[in-house]
């Protein structure tokens, strides 16, 4: 009986496992975006370099990056509320994009290139 019981706890210990090999798998940042995404990205870098706000938006942007993903599920919370002013399409694409680890580090490199003196060089 003893042996039947440790043959069991094995077999549901490797169910466990197999099923939590993946729990926590998190897309490779270097997929591509979409070109409805990369266009999303430009417009958006484009209204805070018109407006000045580069580096207050850059300092903004890197130190809450590591929280995009809680604040895409803001956006998919608030959607409804949303759409009394913005595009609710835009609003659920720019959460699908904060979902992304790698969109705030891209959009912080175009508005970058974008705020950057014209014939400077990025080293």
């Amino acid at each position: 009986m003893r042996s039947l019981f440790k043959g069991n706890a094995a077999e549901k210990l490797a169910q466990l496992q197999a099923g939590l090999r993946h729990a926590f798998a998190i897309q490779p940042e270097n997929q591509p975006l979409a070109v409805d995404d990369v266009q999303l990205l430009e417009r958006i870098a484009e209204v805070i370099v018109t407006r000045r706000m580069a580096a207050p938006a850059t300092m903004f942007l890197e130190s809450m990056g590591p929280m995009n993903f809680l604040g895409s599920q803001a956006l998919h919370f608030l959607t409804p509320i949303l759409d009394c002013a913005f595009n609710t399409k835009e609003v659920e694409q720019v959460a699908r994009l904060l979902e992304r680890r790698d969109t705030v580090t891209r959009l912080i490199a175009i508005i970058e290139a974008k705020s950057a003196p014209q014939g400077a060089v990025a080293q």
